[in-house]
């Protein structure tokens, strides 16, 4: 009883921090000002974007997410200036501070990577490549994208054992299999060099996959394309991560055969799941409206999500654009249910998904 009294009373100091003494989550995100306050070891200056009893959740000036019971936080004030993110020199001395020398930080125009000492030819530039390809496809398509709020951040490990330490550090627990990954809570990007600085052509392609990738997954959290507050249907974020892949989406001045556009690898295996039987009717309904594909058969929702997305794109481009719009522009910290889900892809694609499902595979089936 004692403790649910503190976090109330602690609950009830952050609402008169914030000027307000409705501590409801979802209540603070028109809050500009921000606060200071001491996590663990940890100094944190940031802005609160929902509150509670029983959780505070607030974004720092390194663009991370924190979340956190009231009980945790230390030495809690209010400060007198509006919200900015830290300075790209300011997270460049955070990172040396947090990784050591045994790491050189490269700035480009966005982005911050640290990377081994005497690699940043192999690595800094091709974040920024990416991003601006990224920003280059959308605007072409007349979606016209945010600025990111925050300095890019990637990480470039020189081991997958120093990767794996420090994904599970941060929270995230990685298979052997996994290369790197985009953490929406960090707002970082994490990989390993598989070749251990050597830039050997078929080590520096699997690496550069796994560049292209999740480069997407950041860019689109940070321009507006997807919303890190609210929960983003997986089919349309790795769907996006996947169709980047392709050397004809992210670097279309080499390559501009309409071959470079495809994913081969989602593509061969979209049609062995259809060869092997995916159902004929009633497979988007299930897909669009949750995740369970991608926890029952990762191959076949990650292959489907790069088919159904490339398709929409090339079919139906401004429905397409109208629908991330729409799907990113959800209130914050508010579920996404099943039925909601299929609302809004319907109000934008229409209620016959069957007939879509049939234009789908028609238009998957002729593509070699």
């Amino acid at each position: 009883m004692r403790l649910v009294t503190r976090a109330f009373v602690l609950a009830m100091l952050f609402a008169f921090a914030l000027g307000t003494t409705n501590s409801s989550r979802g209540e603070s995100r028109d809050f500009r000002g921000m606060l200071r306050l001491r996590l663990g070891d940890d100094l944190v200056e940031g802005k609160p974007l929902a509150w509670s009893a029983a959780e505070v959740t607030l974004l720092g000036r390194d663009g991370r997410l924190y979340e956190f019971p009231p009980t945790e936080a230390q030495d809690f004030s209010r400060l007198p200036t509006p919200f900015s993110s830290y300075s790209a020199s300011e997270i460049r001395g955070q990172l040396y501070r947090e990784l050591g020398n045994e790491f050189e930080i490269t700035g480009t125009g966005h982005y911050l990577v640290a990377h081994p000492r005497g690699t940043g030819e192999l690595w800094a530039q091709r974040f920024e490549d990416i991003y601006r390809a990224f920003v280059h496809y959308f605007s072409v398509r007349d979606m016209h994208l945010g600025t990111p709020e925050f300095p890019l951040v990637a990480i470039v490990w020189p081991t997958q054992a120093d990767f794996v330490r420090y994904a599970a550090k941060e929270g995230t627990p990685v298979t052997r299999n996994i290369l790197g990954y985009y953490s929406p809570t960090t707002n970082r990007i994490a990989v390993y060099d598989i070749g251990a600085g050597d830039s050997d052509d078929a080590q520096w392609a699997e690496n550069m996959a796994t560049v292209v990738h999740e480069a997407t997954h950041q860019a689109a959290f940070n321009t507006g394309v997807h919303n890190r507050l609210s929960v983003s249907p997986l089919w349309i974020v790795e769907g996006l991560g996947t169709m980047f892949e392709a050397p004809g989406i992210w670097d279309n001045v080499r390559h501009r055969g309409r071959r470079d556009e495809l994913n081969v690898g989602r593509l061969a295996e979209f049609k062995q799941w259809i060869a092997n039987g995916r159902p004929a009717e009633g497979a988007l309904e299930p897909f669009v409206g949750s995740d369970e594909l991608f926890r029952s058969d990762m191959t076949a929702a990650y292959a489907q999500a790069w088919a159904l997305t490339y398709f929409l794109v090339s079919t139906r481009p401004q429905d397409y654009r109208r629908y991330l719009s729409k799907v990113a522009a959800r209130p914050d910290f508010s579920d996404y249910t099943a039925p909601q889900r299929l609302a809004d892809f319907t109000a934008v694609f229409g209620r016959d998904l069957n007939m879509l499902d049939v234009q789908f595979v028609r238009f998957v089936d002729r593509l070699e």
